[in-house]
């Protein structure tokens, strides 16, 4: 890598016209002076999202920015998000990539340039490029209101072994380095947590090559609150406990699953 890394980001999209402009605005008006990939990654949408998503591709190519932007776009059927998910890590080989869905928006302008800074921060200390770059999510509603920021937060110095307590970086605001992501599939057993498993793969695997983790002590992205997971809230539970359970072993699934239950009844 440059002192400027390749940003990849990938939206997932299936008929999501009516939430994918905010996300496609997050991007473009990125203040980065290095290389933004985005990769729109959807799932034979019958809707106006193609459409979205040509108009901001032509729109991007033909801009007099000085900012080197690259927008692809690609649709087939698929089996599913994670699938999509994992044909848009097919298409990245350098930099950072980070999972940014319809709907969901980089926090502001300077978001990919704050957690650049921060991977080159990490740098300096004589250590190789970080394995993940992480930040802080708030929550927005359909109207993109700030609803205030998300239960779980990350903090600095965290390791695979802190997502015992539960997904601590939603995948919004983690961005993996590009050879550790890419060895590193979203397992489609898993139709509502395979992205807490997906994380904590890729920092085990940060963890193995001696990569460090760098935290940007920011929000980074919006979060919007809705979506697959909400909806089928009770299956992603029983799937993130299968998931604990084979990361950490029953006991520890068992326990933090039971403090999870004791903190909602209170």
């Amino acid at each position: 890598m440059n002192s400027w890394p390749v940003f990849t980001l990938i939206t997932v999209t299936y008929m999501a016209g009516k939430v994918l402009k905010p996300t496609l605005r997050s991007v473009a008006m990125q203040d980065y002076p290095g290389l933004i990939r985005h990769l729109i990654v959807d799932g034979a949408s019958t809707d106006d999202t193609p459409e979205l998503a040509e108009r901001y591709r032509l729109q991007t190519e033909g801009s007099d920015s000085a900012l080197p932007r690259e927008v692809t776009f690609t649709s087939s059927k698929d089996r599913g998000i994670y699938d999509a998910m994992n044909k848009g890590l097919q298409q990245v080989d350098e930099g950072y990539v980070c999972f940014l869905n319809a709907g969901d928006e980089l926090a502001c302008k300077s978001t990919i340039t704050e957690l650049a800074s921060a991977a080159r921060a990490a740098t300096e200390q004589g250590r190789q490029w970080p394995g993940v770059v992480y930040g802080k999510t708030d929550i927005i509603d359909a109207d993109g209101i700030r609803l205030g920021e998300r239960h779980l937060q990350p903090r600095p110095n965290l390791t695979w072994r802190n997502f015992r307590e539960g997904m601590l970086i939603c995948h919004q605001a983690f961005y993996a380095r590009a050879d550790l992501a890419r060895q590193t599939a979203f397992d489609l057993h898993y139709r509502y947590s395979a992205d807490y498993d997906w994380c904590i793969n890729v920092m085990r695997l940060a963890e193995r090559v001696g990569a460090p983790l760098a935290f940007a002590d920011t929000t980074v992205a919006c979060f919007l609150d809705a979506g697959t997971t909400k909806s089928h809230h009770r299956a992603s539970l029983v799937e993130r406990l299968r998931i604990m359970a084979r990361q950490y072993g029953w006991p520890v699934a068992v326990a933090q699953h039971v403090k999870f239950a004791l903190g909602m009844k209170r």
